[in-house]
C-alpha cells in the first residue's frame, strides 16, 4: 500500500528572527516569523506526512497556542511526526518540495536541506528532492513579504 499526502505553508519575513529552511539556517538579513522555529519547508513536508497517514495537521499536534512549542526546532517536530507514522505502521517512502521565495538563492543550501530532511525521515537522499522557485514579483512572495512552501510525500506499509 502506498499513500500520498500535500503540505503547504506559508510565513511572513521579519527582522530579528533566523532563517531556517528545511532544519538548514540561511544567513540573511530577515527570517520567518511565526511561534516555533517558522521553518516553511519542515512544516509543509510535516503536513503531507500527516496527510498521508490521515492523521491530521501540524496545528493540531503543535498547536501554536501552546507554550512548549514556542521558539520549537521544527526538525525535532518532524521527528515525532515519523515517530507517529511508524506507530501507525507506516515508513516515509519520498518527499518531493518546492520553496518558494524571492532572495536569498536556495541554491547553495539545497544539498544540505535535503541531508537533514533525509536524516530526520530515515531515508536515502535520493528519495528527498528540494526544489526553489521565485513569486515572479507577483503576490507576498514576489514582493518580498513571505516565503512559501509545498510538499507531497509518500508512506508504505512497514510490513
Amino acid at each position: 500500500m502506498t499513500l500520498t499526502g500535500i503540505g503547504y505553508d506559508s510565513h511572513r519575513l521579519g527582522a530579528g528572527r533566523r532563517l531556517v529552511i528545511g532544519g538548514i539556517e540561511i544567513p540573511y538579513e530577515r527570517g520567518l516569523e511565526g511561534h516555533s522555529d517558522a521553518d516553511v519547508l519542515t512544516h509543509a513536508v510535516i503536513d503531507a506526512l500527516l496527510g498521508a497517514a490521515g492523521l491530521g495537521d501540524i496545528g493540531e499536534h503543535f498547536p501554536d497556542t501552546e507554550e512548549r512549542w514556542r521558539d520549537a526546532d521544527s526538525i525535532e517536530l518532524l521527528h515525532e511526526v515519523r515517530a507517529l507514522i511508524t506507530a501507525q505502521g507506516l515508513l516515509p517512502l519520498n518527499i518531493d518540495c518546492t520553496v518558494i521565495m524571492e532572495a536569498p538563492k536556495l541554491a547553495p543550501h539545497r544539498l544540505a536541506i535535503r541531508e537533514r530532511l533525509a536524516a530526520a525521515l530515515h531515508l536515502e537522499i535520493a528519495r528527498v528532492n528540494v526544489k526553489a522557485s521565485t513569486g515572479e514579483g507577483i503576490g507576498f512572495v514576489g514582493r518580498g513579504e513571505g516565503v512559501a512552501a509545498l510538499a507531497i510525500a509518500g508512506l508504505q506499509s512497514a510490513d
